[in-house]
């Protein structure tokens, strides 16, 4: 494989993961300010500035592949939404699905239940990802690890405390995975990006991680009272670029500021 090649199956890993970083910050970021209390809605924005942090660092280092004028700004901002890669179950609205596209409102057993199981899949892969063929982004995944340890345990708290809790938080967070289980499908599809990735030594096989994924969540839903529901259904392909209409939304409300005043600094 040639250099431009290598470099461009890089660039698009990159770009996977830090999309997925960056969205999920996004969604998490709706709850500043309003947390269901103070001491949480601390830990969640600490949370996102996390996975803004990992974000940055995987953008940096695209853009630097990349040259030009690309930089981490130009990949957050200026791509519209099929140019994100990013799993689909991550640009979700934080809540409950009422009739046909009628989203509730904000739903905080939700935004536990996919940050349990993103992270639950994020510790294993930043693990792997530590014997990256690409330096840098194994120094990024070190990093990385640290952080989503602290997010998995977190949200597993919080699933079993909800879970194990009254009958009310039992139901709401048992719809919250039967809501959101069929969209981690998506995680376990080898899609051209990551087949090249992992061919190029730089990414990891998605379905070696699906084993210990699986015995995180069954051991923390069994401590929750909570059963797994069913996965089957409609596997999303966010990675391929084809997203849900809810994330040219979320694009629109973070990338406003950036496209009306492009190439204005503090």
């Amino acid at each position: 494989m040639s250099a431009v090649a290598t470099d461009t199956v890089v660039i698009d890993y990159l770009l996977h993961l830090g999309d997925n970083a960056l969205v999920l910050a996004q969604r998490n970021s709706q709850w500043c300010g309003v947390g269901p209390v103070l001491e949480e809605d601390l830990a969640l924005t600490n949370q996102t500035l996390d996975l803004l942090g990992q974000a940055r660092l995987l953008y940096q280092e695209a853009a630097r592949l990349q040259g030009g004028d690309a930089t981490e700004d130009t990949l957050a901002y200026f791509r519209d939404a099929p140019a994100f890669r990013n799993y689909v179950l991550l640009e979700l609205p934080a809540s409950l699905p009422r009739v046909g596209y009628a989203q509730g409102d904000m739903d905080w057993g939700v935004t536990l239940a996919r940050n349990f199981l993103y992270s639950a899949l994020m510790v294993p892969l930043w693990e792997a990802l530590q014997t990256s063929a690409h330096a840098p982004l194994a120094a990024i995944a070190a990093k990385s690890l640290k952080e989503a340890r602290y997010h998995l345990r977190h949200a597993s708290e919080w699933v079993v405390r909800l879970g194990d809790g009254t009958e009310e938080s039992h139901q709401r967070m048992q719809a919250a995975f039967d809501h959101l289980m069929p969209y981690t499908q998506e995680f376990w599809t080898d899609s051209a990006l990551e087949h090249a990735a992992v061919q190029a030594g730089v990414g990891v096989a998605p379905v070696a991680l699906k084993p210990v994924w699986d015995a995180t969540v069954d051991a923390t839903l069994e401590e929750a009272t909570l059963h797994r529901p069913s996965a089957e259904g409609y596997v999303p392909q966010g990675k391929t670029g084809l997203h849900s209409e809810h994330l040219s939304y979320l694009l629109a409300e973070m990338q406003c500021v950036a496209r009306a005043h492009p190439g204005a600094v503090w």
